[in-house]
């Protein structure tokens, strides 16, 4: 039998629904629409438009959103948000209704990735012998989780983590001036101010701050007008900008580095995957030397890094999918 789930990706910048078709294993997407979060007071409002609009209602839904879940509750990270499964449950009259974190929702769909949805940053060693996955996912924010290989019963333990906010580490001389610039901005300086979306601009502003680049009248034009990471982005991927070819080398640095992290906190060396929008709009630069040398760069212990394959993952709605996929798997 065929079930049709409401499952969802609720992000600090967009939020992203889909009617989702289960069913021997496999997930369909029926119809999908994406929500500008912040113009909503709450999510319940955007999931009663969307069902709305489509004039349908659901019996099972499955929500990821950014911050720990901790009793049926996730305060959103980045977005003034508090949801509330009991309540979302009641309100919108929908009998099964979960909310994971995002990158436990990600991770959920890590198994039934094709590999055609992939790209190789790094091949690694792949063995037929299973063992831990890394999930991390810069976008808005830095998302990370892992997958535990359990032996015994042969199944895959999601562990979501706010790993995203512990300490920033600067390796360098630039880095450590970043740092301090943060510390002053922020008070407590974490990965996530570093490698993300936010990161991105915090680290222009630092550089800005040195006066050792002109940023021109044009660039400055534009982030009045447009997200001022994504110009950035842009910017660099066409080799004429300084401070922002400057501003995504220490980024993609830094994530090299962050990524290797995961590898030594989860000893996950079946791979690591990375999701959210920033990588796959970055392929050029995440394929450059910059990236694996980072990556690989991990003392005496170097060759797990070296032994670990590390993708990008292309399929945009793979957090949806893995949010549908748990709504499916997971008792009431």
């Amino acid at each position: 039998m065929l079930n049709i789930i409401l499952a969802g990706d609720a992000g600090a910048t967009k939020t992203e629904l889909a009617l989702c078709r289960v069913g021997n294993g496999k997930i369909s997407i029926m119809h999908s629409e994406k929500f500008s979060s912040r113009n909503y007071p709450s999510l319940d409002v955007i999931i009663k438009e969307y069902l709305s609009k489509q004039n349908i209602s659901v019996d099972s839904a499955c929500i990821g959103a950014p911050g720990p879940k901790i009793k049926g509750k996730i305060i959103s990270t980045n977005l003034p948000w508090i949801l509330d499964e009991k309540k979302l449950s009641r309100d919108l009259k929908i009998k099964n209704f979960k909310l994971l974190n995002d990158l436990e929702a990600l991770a959920c769909s890590i198994e039934y990735i094709e590999k055609k949805d992939l790209t190789t940053l790094h091949k690694g060693k792949v063995t037929k012998t299973k063992s831990n996955i890394a999930v991390i996912a810069p976008g808005t924010g830095l998302g990370q989780a892992a997958l535990i290989y359990d032996h015994h019963i042969k199944k895959y333990h999601i562990v979501p983590t706010e790993g995203g906010h512990t300490d920033f580490a600067p390796d360098n001389d630039l880095e450590y001036g970043l740092y301090k610039f943060l510390k002053k901005r922020y008070g407590h300086v974490s990965w996530e101010r570093v490698v993300s979306g936010m990161g991105i601009v915090n680290i222009f502003d630092y550089l800005e701050s040195t006066r050792k680049y002109k940023t021109g009248i044009e660039l400055k034009e534009r982030f009045r007008n447009e997200d001022k990471a994504s110009v950035i982005s842009s910017e660099a991927k066409t080799g004429k900008n300084g401070i922002c070819n400057a501003v995504m080398n220490i980024f993609v640095s830094a994530l090299g580095r962050q990524t290797a992290n995961m590898v030594m906190n989860f000893k996950a060396t079946g791979g690591v995957y990375l999701g959210g929008s920033i990588p796959i709009e970055n392929v050029s630069l995440m394929k450059s030397k910059i990236f694996l040398s980072s990556f690989l760069n991990k003392g005496r212990l170097s060759y797990l890094s070296e032994m670990t394959p590390v993708y990008i993952i292309n399929d945009r709605y793979s957090a949806v999918k893995g949010a549908a996929y748990f709504a499916d798997t997971e008792p009431e």
